[in-house]
């Protein structure tokens, strides 16, 4: 699943594209919005909330997509030949010399704009929030603190606790944060962890290219994640890698046993 970064950028971009513009075609390729026709209404701009899309339109109208796992955003010129099969469009938002197509988004809702809190209200704070505050942050720290037992990498990727982590970050984080993902979040500092997320998420927000370790070079950018045949980019060493979370939401989980501490699957 895009990290909240990913989501960051893809808004700014649709904003660069669309804000300020009219929809000379606005349309739908869902069952449920299929007769929808958004042609005419103005484009006040793209936000985000963690890994939520807010496209807000004139009339009070906002709609709400969300990537998931395969989903995507391209902007491209009027007439340009589309990088991915038309059939995997599921709204196409066209201005007089841009198209916004969003391919395999997911969760299509249209709401009045004040009433965006039913779809992002969950959310804890959004850790690329521009008017991010020491408040906010100490909301996300309590609400890590809350259930102490937990385990810090599933608390991690809870977007009720603060929105924009996923699972690459919860892996960089534990492996920063010097424990193992299975620790509980009682063996961490919540308050830093929380001003590393941030910190993480912030350093690349801008850039398509994601790194944790402060090196974009191949094969250079992480410490652990993806990181099975090279080793840990600290101490060389062989990684684990276990799967962490309950059923369908269990994501593949690295770690070094070396450089991390606390429990594991199996000791």
């Amino acid at each position: 699943m895009p990290e909240g970064d990913t989501v960051f950028l893809a808004g700014k971009v649709l904003d660069k594209a669309l804000a300020g513009k009219t929809l000379l075609r606005g349309e739908f390729r869902v069952p449920r919005l299929a007769t929808t026709d958004l042609a005419g209404r103005d484009v006040l701009g793209v936000g985000t909330v963690g890994k939520h899309l807010l496209t807000r339109l004139s009339g009070d109208l906002t709609l709400h997509s969300h990537l998931r796992m395969d989903g995507k955003w391209d902007v491209y010129r009027t007439g340009a030949r589309w990088r991915h099969p038309a059939h995997q469009a599921r709204v196409i938002l066209a201005t007089e010399d841009l198209q916004a197509i969003g391919f395999r988004v997911h969760d299509l809702e249209l709401v009045p704009t004040d009433e965006e809190h039913r779809l992002v209200g969950h959310l804890g704070p959004d850790l690329l929030d521009p008017q991010w505050t020491d408040e906010l942050a100490a909301r996300a720290a309590a609400a890590l603190a809350a259930d102490p037992d937990r385990e810090l990498g599933d608390a991690l990727l809870d977007q009720r606790i603060m929105a924009g982590i996923g699972n690459m970050y919860k892996v960089e984080m534990c492996f920063l944060l010097g424990v193992t993902p299975w620790t509980p979040v009682s063996g961490v500092d919540p308050a830093k962890a929380v001003a590393l997320g941030r910190k993480l998420l912030k350093s690349n927000a801008w850039r398509t290219s994601q790194t944790t370790t402060g090196d974009l070079r191949r094969g250079r950018e992480h410490w652990v994640y993806e990181r099975t045949k090279q080793g840990c980019f600290r101490c060389g060493g062989r990684l684990r890698i276990e799967s962490q979370g309950p059923g369908h939401q269990a994501r593949p989980t690295w770690f070094c046993p070396k450089c991390q501490s606390g429990p594991a699957p199996g000791g």
